[in-house]
């Protein structure tokens, strides 16, 4: 009986120091949880979170991981705000996704300030890997030269050799309808006009009155979610396309598609760096994704969120500690990439995650088998083609020498 009580005693205490030898960390998914990009990210995002947690099998090495989420509204001074109290008096470690880039920027400084841990995955600005690259920040899934490079590219050697943009009117929308216009004109093309919209908005109709009246070949959308959807809508209204220009949708994600139907869409190019159904891994997650998320299919924001919390727990737990967030983004950068959903890659000085791109193009009602079966693949983009040049960047942290 003694022999018995000393055994329960010495599980008892060797199962409390495990316990204690846990490393707490506290991971903060900040989106928009309630405006026009809740779909790209939203509660799908928090669920890609908890599962990259969980096929990591945090608690078996070592790790107590928590978290928690709140919604930006798409408001750079709420977005900082949150991201404050977070850091200063919740104990969060790092912050995740963060779509739209005005407030994303302003996260990226906050972050720089607390010495914290910024994974992005839902702006598009190349900034953050440009002249506002941080040492304490990754920028994860896609950007707006990616974007440039894979669609307009595209564009203009279908012979869209004239452009007009239908610009949102903030950060993002301008780094993109910036970084395509680079690419339109490098490969020969001429930007004839472009309108400043608002952002959010719903009416879209004396902007693609605009275009349509200018005669470029190609309207560029450089917005996205809600926008990119209504845009696409008025546009069929209008018949744009039956007039013979051609619609750009420079960000656009399986969600949108699916919203808008193929009937709508068919035929459009985009570029994705992530698609449920490219192949085995990626069809599994997203069936085990669709079944916490009423059905919908994860977006490459949220796969994002996934990967990138994957890979931020591999640098915590080598070093065994998340409390400096600039040691454990140098340690993401150090080790390799790998994960089911973006294959092998790296994360380079700057910040940027390097991993395939990929040309899409909206299936024909036809040709689609189901109501997320939405692209056929027409190309394969290698990240180092995709991504801006390291040297390019005017990133303070690269070395040019």
């Amino acid at each position: 009986m003694l022999k018995r009580l000393l055994l329960a005693s010495a599980f008892c205490a060797v199962a409390a120091s495990q316990a204690l030898a846990q490393t707490p960390v506290k991971i903060g998914v900040l989106n928009d949880r309630s405006g026009v990009y809740a779909d790209i990210s939203g509660e799908g995002s928090v669920a890609a979170a908890r599962m990259a947690v969980e096929d990591f099998k945090a608690a078996e090495k070592g790790l107590k991981v928590e978290i928690v989420a709140a919604d930006h509204q798409n408001k750079p001074d709420v977005g900082a705000s949150i991201a404050r109290q977070w850091y200063d008096r919740d104990g969060v470690d790092a912050i995740f996704d963060v779509p739209t880039s005005s407030v994303a920027l302003a996260i990226n400084q906050v972050t720089r300030e607390k010495n914290k841990a910024f994974i992005n995955s839902g702006a598009g600005t190349a900034d953050l890997t440009g002249p506002q690259c941080s040492p304490n920040t990754v920028h994860w899934t896609y950007d707006t030269v990616a974007l440039g490079n894979g669609t307009g590219g595209a564009m203009v050697k279908r012979g869209g050799s004239t452009w007009f943009f239908l610009t949102a009117d903030y950060a993002f929308g301008q780094a993109l309808q910036r970084d395509t216009t680079e690419v339109v004109v490098k490969n020969g093309g001429k930007v004839v006009g472009a309108v400043k919209t608002p952002f959010p908005t719903a009416d879209f109709s004396s902007f693609l009155l605009q275009a349509q009246g200018s005669g470029a070949k190609v309207i560029g959308l450089a917005n996205a979610g809600g926008d990119t959807i209504n845009a696409i809508k008025q546009a069929a209204e209008f018949g744009i396309t039956e007039g013979g220009q051609a619609i750009a949708g420079l960000l656009i994600f399986s969600s949108d598609i699916h919203a808008l139907t193929p009937k709508v869409a068919q035929g459009l190019v985009l570029t994705e760096p992530f698609y449920w159904d490219l192949n085995d891994a990626t069809r599994t997650f997203s069936d085990r994704f669709a079944k916490q998320a009423g059905g919908k299919k994860p977006t490459a924001v949220q796969a994002g969120v996934y990967a990138g919390v994957i890979h931020y727990l591999k640098a915590v737990e080598a070093l065994k500690s998340a409390s400096d967030g600039g040691k454990v983004v140098a340690k993401m950068k150090e080790l390799p990439t790998e994960d089911p959903l973006f294959g092998k890659g790296t994360i380079r000085a700057d910040g940027r995650k390097i991993h395939d791109m990929y040309l899409f193009e909206v299936k024909k009602p036809a040709e689609s088998k189901g109501p997320w079966d939405l692209y056929k693949t027409l190309a394969t983009i290698p990240g180092t083609e995709a991504f801006r040049p390291l040297n390019q960047g005017n990133c303070p942290l690269v070395n040019k020498s």
